[in-house]
């Protein structure tokens, strides 16, 4: 008998499993169903059991390939769940218009992104953060940081923010430049170190390398048979002291006949004392026969300084100064005579007698010619212990030899001024360092205007901090213009960059106070 043609089989799908296998009752795991027309045998009425077969054989093929379209599908949804960031699915509400007639597939597994932190906190980890959930991580800027940093703020207070290495010589921190306060105090300590810098420096150049003491296998050698100086009970000898390579040029003390016998303890407080810049100093003896051709006889003292001659010769060649000038002059070798006083008084000594013949002269060393002179206190033999309870043992011989130099001088303002300290020096007795004080404002301030006659004692006194600041600053800059133009500070700026960086408002005050109470 004839039978129905069969069923149009589609090509196999890549991912089906059962490769090229067509569907069959065994392989669907199904029984045809047994129709009751169809008689029970396969040969009574064979072309409609055949024809209801095949439509039914269809149907199955349909579900089978439907089946496998679904697991596709499946599959897929999966890679796209690992390639697309979660999105939450919003399910169609029944009355949502629809355009695909298809079920909705089956949502797609969510999967959570985390995210590295850019910038690691201070704080360690606690274990209850780990098993929590990690914090919200606000954006700071190009920075992604933790809350906690983010309400810390930034990893120092501003006080501890300072400069680069460029910067360090400011000393100051960020903080400290909003302060005018800070910034002034910073620039006036600054100012008052720098200048105490320059004194030292100055002071090592006018100095110059001291010779240090005699010692065996030194010779000497006379350079000139007539004196380099004559005071009024010595005269002084240019004498070269030769070791190996090294000579310094020195001066033999000889004693003038008939000059008074001096004080044995003041010359053994002379050879004793450490260098100074306004006491003579010591090197040690020449041993009789040393010097072939001296015109002296017997053991000599060597001096350090060379001495070109005394206050008593200046005063007679200075006396053709203008007024301002010569007062000037004056003023400064006072001064230097009161820091020897000073440096006596400290050491409990005293010169009995001041005599403008035994004070020395010389040149600065590293200073031009025609600057001021070095003052020397030479006269130790007239130097004795000071008397117990003796206030300023200085004071009158002071006040009179300043009076003696202003005898010759025409009047003028700073000698208006050293005659009040005169007059002063006898009605006080100050010490000799109160005394240098006075000197140092009647030269370079702060003169009566600030101090003020009958004025209360405080406001004067708080303005002279900020004087001194100015004073200070003024001459800083008075330096460097000097430096600038190839200029060398001498003794007179050596001696203001002293005053300036030792003063203090409460030595001003004093010196204001000896001066015009």
């Amino acid at each position: 008998s004839m039978s129905s043609p069969e069923p149009p089989m589609d090509p196999p799908e890549p991912d089906d499993p059962a490769g090229s296998t067509q569907p069959t009752y065994s392989n669907l795991g199904e029984q045809p169903p047994w129709e009751p027309w169809a008689g029970g045998r396969a040969g009574s009425g064979g072309g409609g059991c055949a024809r209801h077969h095949g439509l039914w054989e269809q149907q199955q093929l349909r579900k089978a390939r439907r089946g496998r379209g679904l697991k596709k599908n499946l599959w897929v949804g999966e890679i796209r769940a690992h390639l697309l960031p979660s999105k939450a699915c919003h399910p169609r509400t029944p009355g949502s218009p629809s355009t695909d007639p298809q079920p909705l597939p089956p949502p797609l597994p969510q999967k959570i992104l985390t995210r590295t932190q850019s910038l690691p906190t201070r704080r360690g980890l606690h274990p209850s953060s780990i098993q929590g959930k990690p914090p919200r991580r606000p954006l700071l800027g190009s920075h992604s940081v933790d809350e906690s940093q983010a309400e810390a703020g930034p990893a120092g207070p501003l006080a501890e923010l300072t400069f680069g290495p460029a910067d360090a010589p400011l000393r100051l921190s960020l903080r400290d430049l909003h302060s005018p306060e800070a910034v002034l105090a910073a620039l006036a300590a600054q100012q008052l170190e720098g200048l105490r810098a320059i004194y030292a420096r100055l002071r090592a150049r006018l100095m110059g390398g001291h010779p240090g003491p005699c010692r065996p296998g030194h010779g000497f050698r006379l350079l000139d048979s007539s004196p380099c100086a004559e005071s009024g009970d010595a005269l002084y000898y240019r004498v070269v002291r030769v070791h190996e390579e090294a000579w310094h040029i020195l001066v033999a003390k000889v004693p003038k006949p008939g000059a008074d016998a001096p004080y044995p303890w003041g010359l053994e407080l002379q050879a004793s004392l450490s260098p100074h810049f306004n006491l003579q100093g010591l090197c040690g003896l020449v041993p009789e026969g040393m010097l072939p051709g001296a015109p002296w006889r017997g053991a000599v003292a060597l001096a350090a300084e060379v001495p070109e001659r005394t206050v008593a010769q200046w005063l007679a060649e200075a006396c053709a100064q203008p007024p301002e000038e010569f007062a000037w002059a004056v003023a400064l070798q006072l001064l230097q005579l009161s820091a020897a006083l000073e440096f006596l008084e400290a050491r409990g000594a005293a010169l009995v007698e001041l005599r403008p013949e035994n004070l020395l002269l010389a040149a600065p060393r590293g200073c031009a010619a025609t600057g001021p002179p070095r003052l020397l206190l030479a006269d130790f033999g007239r130097v004795c212990p000071q008397p117990p309870g003796l206030p300023g043992p200085h004071a009158p011989q002071l006040g009179r030899l300043l009076r003696a130099l202003l005898g010759l001088a025409a009047p003028s303002t700073l000698a208006a001024g050293l005659e009040r300290l005169a007059a002063q020096l006898t009605r006080w007795r100050p010490s000799a360092s109160r005394t240098r004080g006075a000197l140092q404002a009647l030269l370079w301030g702060p003169g009566p205007e600030l101090r003020g006659r009958g004025a209360p004692l405080g406001p004067w006194l708080r303005a002279l901090g900020p004087w001194l600041r100015v004073r200070r600053a003024l001459l800083v800059m008075r330096l460097a213009e000097r430096a600038a133009g190839g200029e060398a500070p001498g003794l007179e700026e050596w001696l203001c960059c002293e005053y300036l960086a030792e003063a203090t408002e409460s030595s001003m005050g004093q010196a204001l106070a000896l001066l015009w109470d």
